[in-house]
């Protein structure tokens, strides 16, 4: 099986933000990760990537915001795609005015 793609999507929030969403599905697990999905969903303002969970072979399932690296329990798609929105609407709610 080769892999497949689920979603790419591409959402424009603002002029210089947007959230870029890419996951497959991968016939065997990544090394580091359990599960038979590969994912990249990203929060990028001005140019920065302010927020990303990705699973990056050799380092499983994670989060990135800015600098800071944290792990992540990836449940299954849905689960990753609403924890991935709200983290977006947290980020974006705590910059609205700045």
């Amino acid at each position: 099986m080769d892999a497949e793609l689920l979603l790419k999507r591409r959402v424009i929030m603002a002029d210089a933000l947007f959230a870029e969403l890419v996951i497959w599905r991968v016939p065997r697990p990544l090394a580091g990760s359990s599960h038979g999905c590969k994912y990249r969903l990203a929060l990028v303002s001005e140019g920065i990537c302010v927020l990303r969970y990705d699973n990056e072979a050799g380092k499983g399932d994670h989060i990135h915001r800015l600098s800071r690296q944290l792990g992540y329990h990836f449940i299954d798609v849905d689960t990753l795609v609403g924890d991935f929105s709200n983290d977006v609407e947290r980020w974006v709610d705590e910059h609205r005015n700045t």
